[in-house]
């Protein structure tokens, strides 16, 4: 069903509709237990905004937050403990898929070539000039523990190897990763636990399943117009920033390839470390942006072969700033 067979005000309890996937532009969600929000970010190849969050209150109301929507900006809620009243355990999750499993085109640079980051480096100062930012009615109010799924990565790259890179990722985020001289006063804190056999819970059709209580990066079959999801689910706070539960991320290597060493030869190849920082921000509270705010991380199309998007800009910090 669409927002529209199921608006504002509706009972999620007296319509039965807890767990029953809700649609809009291209994107879905589970509906969450009472006291539950959920967040879908979806960073189309086309540029346009794919993504909503439906928030369930305590006494079953729904309530959706859209493109454009005004959010809390009270930070001052607290992290509470994580118990998942009807955890989403599903056959897949269980099953450890093999490294070949959904993996992309192999990723094999040009030995000798340069990469694009000495580049990318350069152009930096625009990024440094553009204070524009936008944030989602979320935040981590402790430390976001994470793990990585099993199965193919991107850009074929090893378990271990694709653990540095989005450690790396989510680094650029909490570590306030810049190249405008900005020092680092976020106090967002994240945790690699990591391999795990579970998949991030989110379904080949763009929807955020019923989670299974773990932050869960992978990678596998998405909409084709979708380089990368992440859900996040969180804790309502009425009136301030909703605490975050569970945020996972899923690449889209069925239809699309990446590479974590963009070289000068690289053709329509997707960072995995820019793509990374970028969703790592969506689970920090970032909400995407567009017209003129190409240079900066939360910018909403992903180009291919340049790693600007690793190195945070202005707004990107401002942001993270304003959450944390």
């Amino acid at each position: 069903m669409t927002i529209a067979d199921l608006p504002t005000g509706s009972d999620a309890l007296d319509c039965e509709v807890v767990g029953r996937t809700v649609t809009y532009d291209g994107v879905g969600v589970a509906v969450p237990e009472p006291g539950e929000a959920v967040t879908v970010s979806a960073l189309s190849v086309d540029g346009s905004d794919h993504g909503f969050t439906l928030q369930v209150a305590a006494d079953g109301t729904i309530s959706y937050e859209l493109p454009g929507s005004v959010v809390d900006v009270d930070v001052s809620g607290a992290d509470t403990l994580d118990s998942p009243r009807q955890p989403a355990y599903e056959t897949s999750d269980l099953t450890h898929e093999g490294d070949s499993h959904n993996a992309d085109a192999p990723d094999a640079p040009p030995e000798g070539e340069t990469e694009v980051a000495e580049v990318d480096a350069a152009v930096a100062p625009g990024a440094c000039s553009d204070g524009t930012y936008k944030t989602l009615d979320l935040k981590e109010y402790g430390t976001y523990n994470w793990y990585v799924g099993d199965g193919g990565m991107p850009g074929a790259l090893s378990r271990s190897a694709a653990s540095v890179a989005f450690r790396d990722a989510v680094g650029n985020i909490v570590g306030m990763y810049n190249n405008c001289g900005l020092t680092d006063t976020v106090t967002a804190q994240a945790s690699y636990k990591g391999f795990t056999d579970y998949e991030a819970d989110i379904s080949s059709s763009g929807t955020c399943k019923g989670r299974d209580g773990l932050s869960t990066w992978d990678a596998g079959d998405l909409p084709s117009n979708n380089f990368a999801i992440s859900c996040s689910w969180s804790y309502v706070y009425e009136g301030k920033k909703n605490d975050l539960r569970e945020g996972d991320v899923r690449y889209n290597t069925t239809d699309h390839d990446f590479t974590d060493s963009p070289t000068s030869s690289c053709y329509r190849k997707v960072d995995v470390r820019g793509l990374g920082t970028h969703e790592a921000g969506h689970v920090f509270g970032l909400a995407d942006l567009y017209g003129d705010d190409d240079n900066l991380t939360m910018y909403g199309i992903s180009t291919y072969c340049t790693t600007k998007a690793r190195t945070l800009g202005l707004g990107d910090v401002r942001g993270l700033r304003s959450i944390y």
